[in-house]
């Protein structure tokens, strides 16, 4: 899978695109869709109109890395389709990769220690 050099930054389309388009096809409508530079290190998730697939696209410094996912027993739990872009967590993101509801999980914030020692 994919390993990001720090803090990976997920984020989710929530209007289904066309699935036909490639590496190319899709870093273009991550530059109109969501703002970021496609090669910022960031991972950019579409959906397809049955919910049933998914495409993540992601530069991981030495080239552009499309993932494309199935789902055989099932549907990915998506938010709402309407226009716009949503944010996940990384432990988001691994919920929604595995097919689990996303919604559901809610990560820890780490909290800063207040005294040493």
């Amino acid at each position: 899978m994919i390993a990001p050099v720090g803090p990976l930054r997920v984020y989710v389309a929530t209007r289904p695109v066309d699935f036909r388009k490639g590496h190319d096809g899709l870093a273009a409508v991550v530059q109109e869709m969501f703002g970021p530079d496609p090669f910022s290190g960031a991972a950019f998730v579409f959906r397809s109109k049955r919910a049933d697939r998914i495409k993540l696209l992601v530069w991981d410094r030495t080239g552009m890395v499309l993932v494309h996912k199935r789902l055989e027993g099932g549907k990915f739990v998506w938010p709402q389709v309407q226009d716009g872009v949503i944010r996940l967590s990384a432990a988001q993101f691994a919920a929604l990769f595995e097919g689990l509801d996303w919604r559901l999980v809610r990560p820890e914030r780490a909290r800063r220690p207040q005294l040493a020692g």
